[in-house]
């Protein structure tokens, strides 16, 4: 009951925070910073608590904290990027299916997981929700949607290595889940800090513009992932990965009622094929 909670509670707010960066509309670096610097303070008193109270080797955390802060940012700026070309109902259930999947066979590959027969079968039927949401309204209309279908893709990809990563981390090497995430917050306020304050001007407007999506972003985001890491704790990373995309419908359901996204009925059929694809891959 606990992971499942964790689980559903970490697919809300996934949901809310991907929803607010779309209807931004906005990319750069400018807006993921100021989310990252509410994120970095919110969280700074648990993520120091969780660090200070398990004893954590400064030595051990700095490089897998640095690491998966690397990862973050690649897949927040492809993300977005994906978010400015593509509609949210074509690129967020992509990413959020292709992720999984990966995250499957590279658990089995490299930690050693050995999930059962229906993990095969979820894995297809991922793939065939990915078909079906990639050509809704036929091959043309795929075509003109190559760009959200490619950046949803690859934000699969990156879904996969920061899943894996972290999910060692606080399994194989036994970091707190708090203070992981809240050590790779910091690292990609450093990172992006550079190109965010050489376009102080655009960031303080985009900022000021979009407080709300900031806010949300900031706080959530982080949430999100901290309830994933602590349900890892609890179970498999093959059985967790997969159940927190639950999350694809309720944005599914955003593009056809917010942004009036084409084909809402075909997308939404491939979101819950994609659906019960990771609920099979959740099977032991």
């Amino acid at each position: 009951m606990t992971v499942a909670l964790l689980v559903a509670a970490a697919a809300i707010a996934h949901a809310t925070w991907n929803i607010a960066v779309k209807r931004a509309g906005t990319s750069g670096p400018g807006f993921l910073w100021s989310g990252i610097v509410v994120g970095a303070v919110v969280f700074a008193p648990f993520g120091i608590y969780s660090l200070v109270s398990s004893g954590t080797d400064p030595l051990r955390w700095l490089p897998l904290a640095a690491v998966s802060s690397v990862l973050q940012v690649a897949y927040l700026l492809t993300l977005q990027r994906g978010y400015r070309l593509g509609d949210v109902s074509i690129v967020y259930p992509l990413a959020r299916g292709t992720g999984p999947l990966l995250s499957v066979i590279l658990a089995i590959v490299l930690l050693g997981e050995r999930p059962g027969w229906a993990a095969l079968l979820g894995a297809g039927v991922v793939v065939a929700g990915v078909l079906v949401i990639g050509f809704a309204g036929g091959a043309s209309h795929a075509r003109n949607n190559r760009a959200g279908i490619l950046y949803g893709l690859g934000v699969g990809v990156l879904i996969a290595a920061y899943t894996l990563w972290d999910a060692s981390a606080v399994t194989r090497f036994g970091m707190p889940p708090v203070g992981l995430y809240w050590g790779s917050v910091v690292f990609q306020l450093i990172l992006l800090a550079g190109p965010a304050l050489r376009q102080r001007r655009a960031t303080l407007r985009v900022a000021r513009e979009h407080w709300i999506a900031v806010l949300l972003f900031g706080v959530l985001s982080p949430l999100a992932y901290v309830l994933i890491l602590v349900a890892i704790q609890l179970a498999p990373v093959s059985i967790i990965a997969p159940a927190r995309e639950v999350s694809v419908v309720l944005v599914g359901l955003a593009g056809w009622l917010l942004f009036r996204e084409l084909h809402p009925v075909r997308r939404l059929v491939g979101a819950g094929i994609v659906l019960a694809g990771v609920a099979l891959l959740a099977f032991p």
